[in-house]
């Protein structure tokens, strides 16, 4: 690390105690400095919200499409910088996946008010991390989609060979509890790997209707692998049912609260 770096990681650190201005951390930033040290600085930018966004795109024309700078667009979460990032996702230039991927998660906080063919574009992307990324755009969007729209968008996910895609999505789907969802979950519970079919039969203990309860009982009679069928048996007549606590799931499996015995 460069000394002068140094002093800047310093000044950065005390930012609690004297406040940084917008126009300092404008000076400061440069493609030159280390990747960490650009981060940082774009952090402290988009934490600024309208006071940092003027600067975040005096940067951008500077410097071009940065990453770090791209991720500050999203942070400061300004109308102005969802309208920016929507142009270049919309411009129909060729961005490396990196960049893809940078302007996409930059729009995460922006959630419904995300053009719809964003997401699609991202779910039917084949790279994981983007069709992640147009998982947890859609949990914002989901709310407003009929069951039958929401598993079609989630079904590229839904067939994905990669594990923590599919999970993903049933975690999302989770949040619902129609028939064709629960009916699409005990599908999963016997057709996915071992991974996959555990958060699918804990999908159907989540969603906690007599629908879900019934695919539960069905599949503990119906599935081929002990495992499975003893899990099956177990959320449908042990669990303690707490819908509105299990919702709460994100779709990478972090969880606000959850009750169950077993």
């Amino acid at each position: 690390m460069h000394s002068d770096e140094s002093v800047l990681w310093e000044r950065l650190a005390q930012s609690r105690r004297a406040p940084l201005e917008p126009s300092w951390l404008g000076e400061i930033y440069s493609p030159s400095l280390s990747i960490d040290l650009r981060r940082a600085i774009c952090e402290k930018l988009g934490m600024l919200a309208e006071r940092g966004w003027p600067i975040i795109q005096l940067l951008l024309e500077k410097h071009g499409l940065e990453p770090d700078l791209v991720m500050a667009a999203g942070l400061c979460h300004q109308p102005e910088s969802r309208d920016w990032l929507v142009q270049q996702l919309h411009s129909g230039e060729q961005h490396d996946d990196y960049l893809q991927l940078s302007l996409v998660q930059a729009l995460s906080c922006w959630g419904a008010d995300v053009p719809q063919n964003i997401v699609m574009d991202c779910l039917n992307h084949p790279a994981q991390q983007q069709r992640l990324a147009g998982l947890q755009l859609l949990i914002f969007r989901a709310y407003t989609l009929e069951d039958q729209s929401l598993l079609d968008l989630c079904e590229p996910a839904l067939q994905d060979f990669r594990d923590p895609v599919v999970i993903a999505a049933i975690r999302l789907l989770q949040r619902r509890d129609g028939a064709a969802i629960a009916k699409r979950l005990s599908e999963l519970s016997e057709t996915g790997s071992d991974s996959i079919s555990d958060a699918a039969i804990r999908a159907l203990g989540c969603i906690g209707t007599s629908t879900s309860q019934r695919c539960l009982l069905e599949i503990s009679q119906s599935l081929t692998n002990e495992k499975r069928r003893k899990m099956a048996r177990k959320w449908q007549k042990n669990v303690f049912f707490q819908p509105e606590l299990y919702r709460k799931w994100d779709i990478f499996g972090k969880a606000d609260a959850f009750f169950f015995k077993i």
